[in-house]
């Protein structure tokens, strides 16, 4: 069946984050930041080791890197864009809208739960290679991986930071869902080039939300979401 990776992905995210809420409720404010803190400081270990396994290779014998023009343009260009359009502006009045409609006006952090929580689960090789091979051939198993790896990210995100994490769910339905109808349709469009450097770029991309998770001054991380698409066109279009 065609979509039962998301399918599980997005009910293994719910069913975690309903888990945290619930654990959540049982600490106090204290054990909460320090949970938010670790969570952060996890999900930049994360985004570093995609970022190595995409930066760094071995020629005879040497460890070389490869990949920082491609990097440093995509980010660029792709936050020149993301300002103009105003992407995080967007994703703020979804998360405002969720707020309202799922009557959670009393919740201050619900929308930056929501922004945080959609960004970590969302940008990713994961997501993209994941739902490419369940529209090409049905094959799940990335995504139920990936599914397993969400659950325990969003439940310890929804104890420390509330429900406005599990409502990320939507956008993961979302995404997934649609590079599955694509894939389904165009077959195995993506080559292991633009699979590389998107996974590049989106490791940089969560690293930065781990960032938000640790310190004040945040970064629109949303902002920078173009820089992905620019990531994998350069894949296609670089030798």
């Amino acid at each position: 069946m065609r979509g039962l990776g998301t399918i599980i992905n997005v009910g293994l995210l719910i069913l975690g984050g309903i888990c945290g809420l619930l654990f959540g409720k049982r600490l106090n404010d204290r054990i909460k930041d320090t949970l938010m803190s670790v969570n952060g400081v996890a999900v930049m270990m994360l985004a570093i080791g995609g970022v190595i396994g995409n930066m760094m290779s071995v020629s005879d014998g040497k460890l070389i890197s490869d990949g920082t023009v491609m990097m440093i343009v995509s980010l660029t260009a792709g936050a020149l864009i993301g300002e103009l359009i105003n992407i995080n502006a967007l994703v703020n009045r979804l998360g405002d809208w969720l707020k309202k409609k799922s009557r959670s006006d009393g919740d201050d952090s619900f929308v930056s739960a929501f922004v945080n929580a959609s960004c970590t689960v969302c940008i990713g090789a994961m997501a993209v290679i994941g739902a490419i091979n369940d529209g090409v051939s049905g094959d799940y198993s990335v995504l139920l991986a990936k599914a397993i790896l969400d659950a325990v990210i969003i439940c310890v995100m929804s104890a420390s930071q509330g429900k406005g994490c599990i409502f990320s769910a939507i956008p993961v339905a979302v995404f997934q869902g649609l590079i599955t109808v694509i894939a389904f349709f165009a077959g195995g469009f993506m080559t292991d080039a633009a699979l590389s450097c998107l996974s590049y770029v989106g490791n940089v991309l969560i690293f930065c939300v781990g960032l938000n998770l640790i310190r004040e001054k945040q970064i629109r991380v949303a902002n920078l979401l173009p820089s992905i698409v620019i990531a994998a066109v350069w894949g296609f279009v670089a030798p």
